[in-house]
């Protein structure tokens, strides 16, 4: 039991280390205006950015090796296909000397296949156009191919130009049919342009006279517009002088405020005939204004106060948690304590007891009859 008290004791006094440990923590991370303000822990952010750069530094160097090994694969790689491609010339060089040395066309057995000189050696395939060699079967002669070619195609030359000669007689004639046609049209024309300028020469006469009598129209038109125009002139003119001199007379310009007054009431104006406010209306509006920026300004200071309040209650708040947390920790070790005292004398209490008790079984048995339940209970 004594054990347990003890080992509740201990479990209460580590959450209130623990509980205290907290509170200290919490109240170093809101007093202090840095960590506060920045809202982050920035020795921790400059070890990370300490260790990237390190890395990165260590990535770059990895980079520049792997690019080194790289470049000297690739010179090596270059070299390897120079040498290749230097071989196979070399071999196709020696290849085609080798051919052209010791293996000649003229050498090989089925030369006579292929040589280009067989067909300047064979004899004609046709003699003549009775040659018995050209069958039906050979297609060695056709229509248009035989020996009497030149004489063929000189008749046929002969037969084209008579074609042409004939052409052209006939176009000639067409011609000359063409030209008929043409004189008999520009005859027709002639007649037809004479024709137009009899009816233009007419419609021009035409034109003069109606010109002749929309002239004479314009004219009177002309005058009477000119009258029209200066009686409206002068009807304008008077009517400007009696606008002008009504805006004179009027309370537009002469800016009379009573004429901006509504007839709904004297606190509502006539927007169009409103001339601004007077220095009665200026003075009350900054006076006002005034007014709220002092109300303003109390209010700033009413909330400054409140908060500084509220800070020093806090504070006062976290003290006296401070001080009761220390007063509970001291009433925890006295209280310890007077347990500790407390099972010290009932451990003392019962230990006397156990030597009382057995000094008295010991005065109550004889020493045979004591040894014999001694050796009993042995066995």
């Amino acid at each position: 039991m004594r054990k347990l008290g003890l080992q509740r004791d201990l479990a209460e006094a580590a959450a209130l280390e623990r509980r205290r440990q907290r509170e200290l923590h919490r109240q170093s991370r809101i007093f202090n205006a840095r960590v506060r303000t920045i809202g982050v822990d920035k020795d921790a952010l400059d070890t990370q950015i300490n260790d990237k750069k390190i890395q990165e530094a260590n990535e770059k160097a990895r980079h520049e090796t792997i690019a080194g090994e790289m470049k000297q694969n690739d010179k090596i790689i270059c070299m390897l296909e120079e040498r290749q491609k230097e071989d196979i010339k070399n071999l196709n060089k020696a290849v085609t000397e080798f051919q052209q040395n010791f293996q000649k066309p003229e050498t090989r057995r089925e030369f006579d296949l292929s040589d280009p000189q067989a067909l300047k050696k064979d004899t004609p395939a046709r003699l003549s156009d009775n040659d018995p060699r050209c069958t039906i079967s050979g297609l060695q002669k056709f229509l248009g191919e035989d020996l009497n070619h030149d004489r063929r195609v000189k008749f046929q030359k002969e037969q084209s130009r008579e074609w042409s000669l004939q052409q052209q007689r006939d176009w000639k004639n067409a011609l000359a049919d063409q030209k008929f046609a043409e004189d008999l049209h520009d005859k027709n024309r002639i007649d037809l342009d004479q024709k137009a300028m009899e009816l233009q020469r007419k419609d021009v006469e035409t034109r003069q006279a109606v010109c002749a009598a929309t002239k004479d129209f314009n004219r009177t038109q002309v005058a009477e517009f000119a009258e029209r125009k200066m009686l409206e002139k002068r009807q304008e003119e008077e009517d400007n002088v009696a606008e002008i001199s009504n805006l004179l007379r009027g309370d537009l310009l002469s800016e009379n405020p009573e004429q901006a007054a509504s007839s709904f009431g004297r606190h509502r104006v006539i927007t169009d005939r409103w001339k601004g406010m007077n220095q009665d209306q200026l003075m009350a509006i900054r006076y006002t204004q005034q007014q709220q920026v002092l109300e303003k300004l109390r209010l700033q200071e009413e909330e400054r106060q409140r908060n500084a309040e509220w800070d020093r209650q806090r504070i006062q708040a976290a003290r006296a948690q401070l001080l009761f947390e220390r007063h509970q920790q001291r009433l925890n070790r006295e209280l310890r304590r007077t347990l500790d005292n407390a099972n010290a004398q009932l451990s003392q209490e019962q230990k006397s007891k156990k030597i009382y008790l057995q000094e008295e079984v010991y005065s109550n048995f004889p020493t045979g009859q004591y040894f014999t339940q001694f050796n009993t209970t042995s066995r």
